[in-house]
């Protein structure tokens, strides 16, 4: 039988919505019955379990998802992106840790990838209640870091995907410390969607210590490669500023939203 989103399906309708009146409390209906019918159309279709696997995933992890950051809707939020292995005592590490404190103490909440380095430093910074942890699976062990471990407002993901969607669809700000590989995929994905107008206007700090030149580093290759090939405009360069002091940091999102 052929079933669809846009038309009535008959039986299939009626017991969706006896469905739905048997467990009570569906807010949204429309919705539900939509994803009801992509879950029953997947099953006709899909020859591969592994692609079951993936929706049925994703949709638990955005279901959780929601859960876990409906009621803090009110409460802005920064994400903080940086590199899990920045030891104490680094410059950068040492500005992470006061940056968390000073949005806590200007009522913000905190999200981080739950790690270590930047992102413990960043949790420790604002404190176990005012953080949240949206920690992934990975071939070898990572635990949340000991600020947050135990807390309510800790997700682990199995899909990158999933993470970056939480990362972002919950931030009212992101600020980017130093980092590798997956701190680098972090900043280029706020910046893609950003420019792209696929997310909201938002602060986009790049913090830097006064001795590092880590992003003015990054900045000249987009200056030198990008903007000299017309790969990107001189309006994109509005979409992030680079600071060099968590007083500079926290200003600039406090400054955004004073309006």
């Amino acid at each position: 039988m052929k079933i669809y989103f846009d038309k009535d399906n008959g039986p299939i309708d009626k017991i969706i919505n006896q469905l739905m009146e048997t467990a009570e409390g569906i807010r949204r209906p429309k919705y539900v019955r939509e994803m009801i019918i992509a879950s029953l159309k997947a099953g006709q279709e899909a020859d591969e379990s592994a692609d079951l696997k993936l929706m049925n995933t994703t949709l638990k992890e955005m279901r959780f998802t929601s859960k876990v950051f409906y009621p803090y809707r009110n409460v802005r939020k920064v994400t903080v992106f940086g590199s899990a292995r920045t030891q104490p005592g680094d410059p950068v590490y040492e500005m992470a840790k006061p940056f968390g404190e000073k949005l806590a103490e200007a009522g913000y909440m905190v999200i981080t990838g739950g790690g270590e380095g930047i992102m413990h430093a960043a949790n420790e910074g604002a404190g176990s209640e005012h953080s949240f942890g949206v920690n992934i699976r990975l071939p070898f062990e990572q635990k949340p870091n000991c600020v947050i471990e135990g807390n309510p407002r800790v997700i682990t993901y199995k899909y990158f995907f999933n993470r970056k969607v939480a990362f972002l669809k919950e931030a009212d700000a992101v600020a980017l410390f130093p980092g590798g590989c997956g701190t680098l995929d972090e900043a280029m994905e706020t910046l893609t969607l950003m420019q792209a107008g696929k997310r909201n206007p938002m602060p986009l700090v790049l913090v830097d210590s006064p001795e590092c030149s880590y992003w003015s580093q990054v900045i000249k290759l987009f200056e030198d490669e990008l903007l000299s090939r017309n790969y990107i405009s001189t309006a994109d360069f509005a979409l992030f500023e680079r600071v060099c002091s968590v007083d500079d940091a926290v200003e600039r999102i406090r400054h955004f939203y004073r309006r």
